[in-house]
């Protein structure tokens, strides 16, 4: 295991993937799992997960709120929050909403951050969908 991946960590991918020519959980490693942890806080609903009922953000009681000034800053505050209790590997810098997709029934939620073991600055686009997913 080479030094960076012991400073930020490997676990299972996410969505889980499975290899069946090699038998194994697919493994994601560095940068990877740190998106991947990211993706999974802000997509957890409060009580979903029996073990840690307070893990996560809780998106989903502002779905059917007006996205006003209060809306939005209860969002990123909720955000905030959450990547600090459920992601010490990094901090963050900046929470943002976009909402040019609005209307499409999207909104993309913009984190950016600071691997602390690292110092490298990423960010990550998160699409929080207001609409139910259809056939089309």
């Amino acid at each position: 295991m080479n030094q960076k991946v012991a400073f930020l960590g490997t676990g299972w991918s996410f969505p889980p993937e499975f290899s069946p020519q090699l038998g194994e959980v697919i493994m994601s490693s560095d940068e990877q799992d740190i998106q991947e942890s990211l993706s999974i806080i802000l997509s957890t609903k409060l009580g979903e997960r029996v073990m840690l009922p307070i893990f996560g953000c809780n998106l989903d009681d502002l779905l059917f709120e007006n996205l006003d000034l209060t809306t939005k800053t209860l969002a990123i505050e909720r955000i905030n929050d959450a990547i600090l209790y459920y992601e010490p590997r990094i901090n963050v810098l900046s929470v943002s909403i976009n909402e040019s997709r609005e209307l499409e029934g999207v909104l993309l939620i913009n984190v950016d951050y600071q691997i602390r073991a690292t110092n490298s600055r990423m960010n990550m686009v998160y699409p929080f969908y207001k609409i139910e997913a259809t056939e089309r």
